[in-house]
């Protein structure tokens, strides 16, 4: 008789031992599930917001970016002074032999970085990076010849050059933005 005293207490609802959603009419597990649901969207919602905000912020490696100074190569030579003397970088169009226009690149500077190279970089729309080696010259100027890829989507498009020695970047040796316009056909 024990286990009929407990049902007819439970249905008498004198004491509530069952879940509300069966004291409702519910059918049993749908109230819960719903509840379960809701919880998860809620707590999922609050993950999102706590790790977007990380996700979203740009890394800090301590460096801090700097913006420089444009200096459009096609016009007079880029010039800056360092401790270690004067740099000078020009750039010359020598020509299009139909697969792009072709330049002349010459920097002249004040001490000799080992393996010395430039990289062009698209500074308008990204299309790669293009090592140029740059070798000395007779008058202790450093000189390469490249053509400029070619855009398909616009007619102009501005390069960046940036100096090397290796793989390290002279940034601290160069205060400007080397750039220039190509057109295409």
């Amino acid at each position: 008789m024990y286990g009929a005293g407990l049902e007819i207490f439970a249905l008498t609802q004198i004491v509530s031992i069952m879940l509300c959603g069966f004291q409702q009419g519910f059918k049993p597990g749908i109230g819960m599930l719903r509840a379960i649901l809701i919880l998860g969207f809620v707590l999922g919602l609050a993950i999102i917001a706590v790790f977007s905000v990380r996700w979203l912020q740009p890394p800090d490696n301590g460096a801090v970016a700097i913006v420089l100074p444009a200096c459009d190569l096609m016009g007079p030579p880029c010039e800056w002074e360092t401790e270690a003397g004067l740099w000078s970088v020009s750039l010359q169009s020598i020509g299009d032999e139909g697969q792009g226009a072709e330049y002349r690149l010459t920097v002249s500077a004040p001490d000799t970085p080992e393996r010395f190279i430039a990289v062009l970089r698209g500074e308008s729309m990204y299309m790669g990076e293009y090592p140029i080696p740059l070798r000395r010259g007779d008058d202790g100027q450093y000189l390469a010849h490249f053509v400029a890829p070619l855009c398909t989507t616009a007619a102009e498009m501005v390069w960046r050059v940036d100096l090397q020695s290796g793989q390290q970047p002279l940034s601290e040796s160069v205060p400007l933005k080397l750039v220039f316009q190509s057109e295409g056909h």
